[in-house]
């Protein structure tokens, strides 16, 4: 199993190169692209939530437990006084971060159901949720961050899997194909209420078609690929000026016999011959 570091590392990554490939592609506004590549990232730890005492699972009850107390905040906030609210602000953020963190992970198991594409689906439903009704993204950019979320889960259960493969020994460990998979063949009751939740975060997600008409258009591609890579200049700099500037000049000496290209249309140098040396008859 990769480690904690190395998850956020490769999840940042390819979060970057989605958000570079979306940018390119005029998408999203910039303002707009920085919360979607922050959710890919998050979803690329959060698989792990089932470790109980993983730092991705504290995390995530963490900021559940921000989000529900400030609700319930917001609920009572009218009715009660302000030493009731605070009970009730207190209340709701315990129990959620260590209640509701303990009950979970007493239900759930490292590499469950958690580890499965249908857990992806469900986050990815969920975010386009959250971040359309909660946050007030456009219906597009939710589903963009949905799937930047998908994308980052699988990226944990790819790289789980390729963590599972012993190169040096050439051998697979025991843990190999728990991590990928499309859901959790050990506890079917488990993959079954997921499976449930799933549906029920895509009903509550805003209307697709904009994300949908979007990413298949044919003025987005054709627009990326030609910005796929540079016509002629690299970050300002001509490279065909730049090679012919510091290119040797052609020299016109030569050292051999064999005339070099270019050479053969000129006449060869001839020598002179000696003068013929007479014999001198003495008296």
């Amino acid at each position: 199993m990769a480690n904690f570091t190395t998850h956020i590392a490769v999840g940042t990554l390819v979060s970057g190169a989605a958000a570079t490939l979306t940018l390119a592609a005029d998408v999203i506004a910039p303002e707009s692209l920085v919360a979607v590549t922050l959710a890919g990232v998050v979803g690329s730890i959060l698989p792990d939530i089932d470790l109980k005492d993983s730092r991705p699972s504290r995390a995530f009850f963490a900021g559940l437990a921000v989000f529900f107390s400030f609700c319930m905040l917001f609920v009572v906030a009218p009715k009660y006084s302000v030493a009731e609210m605070w009970i009730a602000w207190l209340g709701t953020l315990l129990f959620v971060r260590y209640v509701a963190h303990t009950m979970f992970t007493s239900f759930s198991y490292h590499r469950g159901i958690w580890h499965s594409i249908i857990a992806g689906v469900l986050f990815w439903f969920l975010t386009a949720a959250i971040f359309h009704w909660l946050l007030g993204f456009h219906e597009g950019v939710a589903w963009l961050a949905g799937g930047f979320v998908f994308v980052g889960y699988i990226t944990h259960l790819v790289l789980d899997e390729i963590y599972s493969v012993d190169i040096l020994d050439v051998r697979l460990k025991a843990s190999f194909g728990t991590a990928l998979k499309l859901y959790d063949g050990k506890r079917l009751g488990e993959s079954a209420v997921v499976a449930g939740l799933a549906v029920l975060a895509f009903m509550a997600t805003p209307p697709s078609k904009p994300f949908v008409e979007g990413i298949t258009s044919d003025k987005l591609w054709a627009g990326l690929q030609d910005r796929l890579l540079p016509k002629q200049h690299w970050f300002g700099i001509d490279l065909e000026q730049q090679r012919a500037r510091f290119a040797p000049a052609v020299s016109d000496v030569t050292t051999g016999s064999i005339a070099t290209s270019g050479q053969g249309s000129k006449a060869s140098p001839t020598v002179a011959p000696l003068p013929a040396v007479q014999d001198v008859k003495r008296d």
